[in-house]
């Protein structure tokens, strides 16, 4: 049974603002309120140029096909539908951005970035001026009030679909308005409610694509915005041998093995990137292993301050990666200011840019904490020289 929503007022009198993307999730979030008697507004979010998006491959999202889909379902379901024109606040909070972390020699999350900016701040703000009482969307993450009144995040019922990772800036204030119905079911449960309601989206493919990337390329976008990234450099040993040329430090992210175009006699991984040089540095595989994360922009959502929770070593389960399981840690103080997670074992292709998401404990349903991007790794090096020791931390 899907919860819609926990407030005292009648369906009729609560307006909500459905974010429709023109999926299969979005839709049944929208057909669920307009069945149980809400007051139900659909928006759609145009973020780039819908004439180019048509020649986007399957499985690309937010194209001219999505807000025709989210149009027709609208319609289908009886209640209005806005599209609404933010493709400069996207390209400056989401594209820009996310060419500015290649060319750092990052590997940036552009729905997170998404989601923190023109989602839950912008949207947010359009749902207020239309009235809405609750901005509900098609995530797969569960939210529901907590002892003393707050409302948390919470990882979803169907862990294959978790996305609390991309969601970990999200913040108390808008936590409070937003409603995620979906994160106490299931993917085939929501396609069943899909042909149940007669929307012709119920087997629509889930997107897969970053939403504004032509043919899944997403060097021809960072090349031409930040044509910096693409200079040519060299792919350095953490030994300090210069082992081959590389055409660009956006072509690269930490742990990566393949399409490093030099021969070895042994596997090697990019273990750092240095943009300023436009060096690549490559080494074993134990160079990969981190022990400690320099994070910032931290959102933090607990109950104590993050200074107290990081002063007191509060202990926490961070995601270094949106598929990996949460794995133990806690948070402490850095050197210098700011917080750092503290890992209790080691991970692997913890790379800049990325994002560090805390959890409660590692058990499926757990709440989320908030979370922070990572701007610097620390590793054990227990097999390595102290010269490659240097080599690695300057990377």
């Amino acid at each position: 049974m899907i919860r819609l929503d926990d407030t005292d007022r009648a369906p009729s009198q609560t307006r909500v603002v459905v974010a429709m993307s023109g999926g299969v999730d979005s839709s049944v979030v929208a057909a669920l309120y307009a069945q149980a008697g809400y007051d139900v507004v659909g928006v759609t979010l145009q973020l780039y140029d819908h004439g180019e998006a048509m020649h986007h491959r399957p499985g690309a999202c937010c194209a001219g096909q999505d807000i025709y889909d989210a149009r027709t379902v609208a319609e289908k379901l009886g209640i209005p539908h806005y599209v609404l024109d933010y493709e400069s606040r996207f390209r400056h909070a989401v594209i820009e951005r996310f060419a500015d972390a290649y060319a750092a020699g990052e590997t940036p999350i552009p729905c997170v970035d998404c989601n923190r900016t023109v989602k839950f701040r912008d949207l947010l703000e359009t749902a207020r001026d239309l009235g809405a009482d609750i901005l509900a969307t098609g995530h797969y993450v569960a939210s529901r009030t907590m002892e003393g009144g707050r409302r948390g995040l919470f990882r979803p019922l169907d862990e294959n679909r978790d996305q609390s990772y991309f969601l970990y800036a999200t913040t108390q204030a808008q936590i409070d308005m937003l409603r995620f119905p979906l994160g106490e079911t299931t993917k085939p449960e929501v396609r069943a409610l899909a042909e149940s309601f007669g929307l012709k989206v119920a087997d629509k493919p889930d997107s897969q694509d970053i939403c504004f990337v032509p043919n899944g390329h997403y060097t021809a976008i960072v090349e031409k915005l930040r044509p910096e990234a693409a200079e040519p450099g060299e792919i350095v040993h953490l030994d300090g041998r210069v082992l081959g040329r590389h055409a660009g430090v956006m072509r690269f992210t930490i742990g990566q093995r393949k399409g490093l175009g030099i021969a070895a006699s042994e596997p090697l991984y990019v273990v750092g990137i240095d943009a300023a040089r436009r060096q690549v540095v490559v080494g074993p595989r134990a160079a990969l292993g981190v022990s400690a994360i320099r994070i910032d922009e931290v959102n933090w959502l607990g109950e104590e301050t993050l200074d107290e929770a990081a002063a007191r070593e509060r202990e926490l389960y961070v995601k270094v990666r949106s598929s990996r399981a949460p794995v133990p840690g806690h948070l402490a103080p850095a050197e210098g200011g700011g917080v750092e997670v503290r890992l209790h074992g080691t991970e692997e292709g913890v790379a800049p840019g990325q994002a560090c998401v805390f959890y409660e404990d590692g058990e499926a349903g757990t709440r989320m904490l908030g979370g922070g991007v990572i701007r610097r790794k620390v590793a054990p090096f227990t097999t390595l020289t102290r010269d490659a020791e240097m080599m690695a931390r300057s990377a």
